[in-house]
């Protein structure tokens, strides 16, 4: 997924391997993590596969960099996957995982967790406006808006998906605190 994600954003234009990292961080991190090694690595994968190409520039006040592109072969693999329809929207989340076994905490430390992950796992840990300035700003380099229509719906899943976060959490302190002072209905 990660290597489909590099395509999508040298399809827009020639990057460096910086340049990649830093536009990854500021967009795809609000529904993707990466590292920086993952990020290299899979540059290097996707070299071999023939999917982007590096051009050396000679700089004379800094080091050279590599400008990476995406090459025809690389447009038609990112064609491909994004017309693939059996992709299936399976969730791996850990904070899933670590929900179904919190049953070995206290209610109080279960209280104090869901109370404090909205802000701990948010879309958006410095702000939807930040977001939304950085959309504007890489809208700059991006001609056609139609495509940058969809950065605008990425956003909105993010902001719903917070919305829920933080009402599934709110639910989840009501149940706990209506089963610590006995009101259940078991």
């Amino acid at each position: 997924m990660l290597k489909h994600g590099i395509l999508g954003l040298l399809n827009y234009g020639k990057m460096t391997g910086y340049e990649i990292m830093t536009v990854f961080r500021d967009s795809l991190s609000f529904f993707w993590h990466a590292q920086t090694s993952q990020i290299y690595r899979e540059l290097q994968t996707l070299e071999k596969s023939g999917w982007i190409q590096s051009a050396r520039i000679e700089q004379e006040s800094r080091p050279d960099k590599n400008l990476l592109s995406i090459t025809r072969d690389g447009k038609k693999e990112l064609a491909r996957w994004l017309k693939d329809d059996g992709l299936k929207s399976v969730i791996r989340s850990p904070l899933m995982m670590k929900t179904f076994f919190r049953g070995e905490c206290s209610i109080d430390e279960n209280i104090e967790f869901f109370k404090n992950l909205p802000e701990q796992n948010s879309v958006f840990p410095e702000g939807c406006k930040k977001a939304d300035l950085l959309i504007n700003e890489y809208q700059k380099n991006v001609p056609d808006r139609m495509k940058t229509l969809y950065w605008k719906f990425t956003m909105d899943f993010g902001l719903m998906y917070e919305k829920m976060l933080r009402k599934w959490c709110k639910n989840c302190i009501r149940e706990l605190e209506e089963f610590k002072h006995g009101n259940t209905a078991d």
